[in-house]
């Protein structure tokens, strides 16, 4: 049954969506109160969206919402209707994004792994903005991604990297 809203009428539980998940749409229908990260975890199996904090502070979630990074822990699905999405296991062709993770590898940015997922979206989101950032607006991107392990100047090594590629 319906909750009863502050105004008296009955607000609806779930609702139908369309959300566009590295290219393909599907459409469901989800609980008001379903997160984006939960909904791409469990509904759909990508398991690139880790999940950290559950506030939106340590970026381990982060995925691109019609291109701009977002910590999917703190964004409704259903607020993602009519939306695109874009995981780490949806940009196997995707040139920034393959560049990115092999210059991970080559410097050394990955550990335990957590984290990198939401390092190499937050910074293809970055790259696609400003072709050429300087490391000061490459630390100010990645100041909502946390790493516990590599430490942050392997990270921005590779981001540097593939910059000076030209990609």
């Amino acid at each position: 049954m319906p909750e009863a809203s502050l105004w008296g009428e009955k607000a609806a539980t779930k609702r139908r969506v369309t959300i566009t998940v590295n290219e393909i749409p599907y459409t469901y229908t989800l609980p008001v109160d379903l997160r984006l990260a939960d909904f791409l975890r469990e509904c759909l199996n990508l398991k690139s969206v880790k999940l950290g904090c559950g506030a939106g502070d340590c970026g381990a979630c982060t995925v691109l919402l019609d291109g701009r990074a977002t910590p999917s822990c703190i964004v409704m699905a259903v607020e993602a209707h009519g939306k695109s999405v874009l995981t780490l296991e949806g940009a196997e062709r995707d040139r920034l994004i393959r560049a990115l993770q092999v210059a991970f590898i080559e410097k050394g940015a990955v550990q335990c792994g957590f984290c990198t997922s939401g390092m190499i979206l937050t910074l293809a989101a970055l790259l696609r903005e400003n072709r050429r950032p300087t490391k000061e607006d490459i630390k100010r991107a990645l100041a909502g991604n946390l790493c516990r392990c590599t430490g942050y100047q392997r990270i921005i090594n590779a981001a540097l990297a593939v910059v000076s590629d030209g990609l």
